[in-house]
């Protein structure tokens, strides 16, 4: 996983409370294991005007030239409710997104994006407000989403953001809960080790 740090990127402003899972990544594209290529299928049903996703809806934030290359995704309240699919955070993560900022987020959805080297930001309301402002300037409207001091800045404001220290520990190192138990391999190890002699019965 790509440790987080710092990110400076436009942000793309989705302007819609309530977004699930489903919107995220439709149903259909849900039959692949593998963690890459569902970026192509990212808001499908708004981003294309046919089944196939052959033709793009050019009314959909995404497809605008401006916003392409965006790295920060901003949204309303609740956003990733639904299902617990992990096809989201992977579908948003393959695309390019490594940051989304929005009022509050569905809980698994949160959990699921921070496994997946995504980092969720939460905000106030007026604030993220302001950031929408800040992205109407697509091109010179940058964002700057700095980890470390835990501080969104875009137009000279700054906003702090509150994140679980193990949640910005992993992001930080670039580690999933797998990752971040590996790191003590070698007392795993070790108590293995002890217990053939202090609880041979386990073995």
């Amino acid at each position: 996983m790509e440790p987080f740090t710092m990110l400076t990127s436009i942000a793309a402003p989705l302007d819609r409370s309530n977004v699930d899972t489903d919107a995220i990544i439709p149903k259909q594209f849900l039959r692949k294991i593998e963690r890459t290529g569902f970026g192509k299928h990212l808001f499908h049903e708004w981003r294309f005007t046919d089944y196939e996703g052959t033709q793009e809806n050019p009314d959909f934030i995404l497809n605008k030239p401006q916003f392409r290359k965006a790295k920060i995704l901003l949204a309303r309240d609740n956003f990733g409710c639904g299902s617990s699919r992990e096809h989201a955070p992977w579908a948003l993560y393959d695309f390019g997104f490594r940051c989304i900022i929005a009022p509050s987020f569905a809980d698994i959805f949160y959990s699921n994006c921070i496994k997946n080297g995504i980092l969720l930001v939460r905000l106030k309301s007026d604030e993220v407000e302001e950031l929408f402002a800040v992205a109407a300037f697509a091109g010179s409207g940058l964002i700057a989403v700095d980890l470390e001091k835990q501080v969104v800045g875009a137009a000279s404001k700054k906003f702090h953001f509150e994140i679980e220290p193990f949640n910005k520990e992993c992001l930080l190192k670039g580690l999933d809960q797998i990752g971040w138990t590996l790191q003590f391999a070698d007392k795993i190890d070790a108590y293995e080790a002890k217990l053939v002699t202090t609880a041979p019965w386990l073995k």
